[in-house]
């Protein structure tokens, strides 16, 4: 029985959060000839001798028909490398097939960090680059299957050069354009120099998403000097978040999208859609009446608030959809937010997505009616990919 039966009153369920497990060379391998001597290799050094090993493990056990038999008991438990369909293409159907979802969107692991660093550190073009590797690498893993959604990267460095990776990145098949939610270097991520890439995106029917991982540095390491012990990270690490970085993360799209708000981009372009994946939600309610409150107290003095086409609300329950984490209070978000924004997402095959978010989720939606539940589900998700959705003969 597929996993997503649990909730079996719900009759299509879209997943809007779920990763392909890079391989080292994965940009070098896509890139461009002429660029993939300066292609860096996707893990840092700190991490590369123990995700070899994972990986070359994982390879072998994935070959093991013994391992295979429990492909579907335990398609919601193997993470990382060990998951079905985590890193080797053909067996990706075969595990979306298991979890029961009519659609996955597939991001990358571990390259967003890498370009958030890239962007905010070198002049050059090498950012366009692997942004090229990494959108060919993406859909190539996505192509043996239309429920499979690419997500290509949009670096916004340089306006011409957004410009043209946009182009290329929709031309190849890419099914949304994610950018970096941290502030580009000489220009705002509103600069009306870049209207050229939502022009495209939104012609296109693809929507433009933020991901856990495009912030760059979410705060000062000083923070954590505090003369006390190390804290071991959510993995048990010291590499990856903490409870004091996970306050931060979504703080860089809250000011993205309110500068791109403000700025007037989604009213100049209102049918395009944007996405704030792997972010939470907790922090929506919140940021939803902070943004009227700047709307009510700057109006006067500010010609392009007066310009705004309703309040930014509203224009965020338009054009603005969010997932929630499984750990959070998602009917609360709903209650607070709208029924129009949070939609569902299962991290698959990332251990932070839980072994059983279905059931993480249920149990906060318990009290939320009927609408809401089809719309957190499946109509959210929909909405913001209804012409993707549509091209590729899946269900909305």
């Amino acid at each position: 029985m597929p996993y997503a039966d649990a909730i079996a009153d719900i009759a299509v369920v879209h997943d809007a959060d779920a990763h392909i497990m890079e391989p080292p060379t994965w940009l070098k391998d896509f890139a461009d000839p002429v660029d993939r001597d300066r292609m860096p290799m996707v893990w840092n050094t700190s991490v590369y001798d123990e995700n070899m090993h994972l990986l070359d493990r994982a390879a072998s056990r994935h070959n093991d028909p013994s391992f295979r038999a429990d492909d579907q008991s335990q398609i919601m438990l193997r993470k990382n490398w060990e998951g079905t369909g985590s890193f080797i293409s053909v067996d990706r159907p075969a595990a979306l097939d298991l979890m029961g979802f009519a659609t996955q969107l597939i991001f990358n692991t571990f390259c967003s960090d890498l370009f958030s660093r890239t962007e905010q550190t070198k002049n050059d073009d090498s950012i366009y680059a692997m942004a090229t590797a990494h959108n060919r690498a993406i859909t190539e893993f996505c192509s043996p299957d239309p429920r499979l959604l690419p997500v290509g990267f949009v670096s916004l460095a340089d306006i011409d050069m957004a410009i043209a990776n946009a182009r290329h990145a929709i031309d190849i098949g890419c099914a949304a354009l994610m950018i970096s939610s941290a502030c580009p270097r000489t220009h705002s991520p509103s600069h009306i120099g870049l209207d050229p890439v939502w022009a495209m995106a939104q012609a296109a029917g693809i929507p433009i998403v933020f991901h856990v991982g495009g912030g760059g540095r979410l705060l000062s390491p000083t923070y954590f000097n505090n003369g006390l012990p190390a804290v071991p990270d959510f993995h048990g690490g010291a590499e990856n978040f903490r409870s004091v970085d996970y306050m931060a993360i979504p703080t860089p799209v809250m000011q993205t999208l309110a500068t791109m708000i403000f700025d007037g981009v989604l009213d100049r372009f209102p049918t395009l859609k944007f996405g704030v994946i792997e972010q939470g939600a907790s922090w929506l309610p919140g940021w939803m009446r902070n943004l009227d409150a700047a709307f009510s107290a700057f109006r006067k003095n500010e010609t392009r608030l007066h310009n705004l086409s309703t309040t930014p609300s509203e224009i965020v329950r338009r054009q603005i959809r969010v997932t929630p984490y499984p750990h959070e209070d998602t009917g609360w978000c709903i209650a607070n937010s709208g029924p129009e924004i949070c939609m569902f997402s299962s991290d698959f095959p990332h251990v932070e997505g839980g072994r059983n978010p279905l059931k993480r989720f249920e149990e906060s939606l318990a009290g939320v009616d009927p609408y809401s539940r089809q719309r957190f589900y499946r109509h959210n998700f929909a909405d913001i990919f209804s012409n993707v959705l549509s091209a590729r003969g899946l269900p909305c």
